[in-house]
């Protein structure tokens, strides 16, 4: 039996998503869904929350956040099957996520697509973005 890399999972599965290969423009939508529907989406199973190594930084995680529960779905396949799709309150991201997440060094990964594709960020770069 072949095994297919994850990536190849979420390009199928990626029917409802408004998110493209344009990772500012996911970026935007974040903003402007988090804001207009007051929530984020993230994964998490019984040890914590969804972390990964960083593409862009060494020895950086990213935790990736998203926009819409349909974007967080697409990546609960494969070996992020085991994670549940946990909705957080919008106010409570931004003042005791963001700064909790940014004294520990982790990077927010807002929006990724299908591909895995997306903004890194230092949680006090997509802070300044809501103002």
């Amino acid at each position: 039996m072949k095994v297919l890399p994850l990536r190849h999972y979420l390009l199928r599965e990626n029917k409802m998503s408004k998110l493209t290969a344009d990772i500012d423009a996911n970026l935007a939508l974040f903003i402007e869904e988090t804001q207009e529907n007051q929530l984020v989406w993230g994964l998490r199973n019984e040890e914590g929350w969804l972390s990964c190594e960083s593409t862009e930084f060494a020895e950086s995680e990213v935790m990736p956040f998203w926009s819409s529960k349909e974007d967080a779905q697409i990546h609960n396949v494969e070996e992020w099957a085991d994670f549940e799709v946990v909705e957080i309150p919008f106010d409570v991201f931004v003042e005791d996520w963001l700064i909790t997440l940014d004294e520990d060094g982790v990077l927010v990964g807002p929006n990724w697509n299908a591909g895995l594709e997306g903004k890194e960020l230092e949680p006090s770069q997509l802070a300044k973005l809501y103002l």
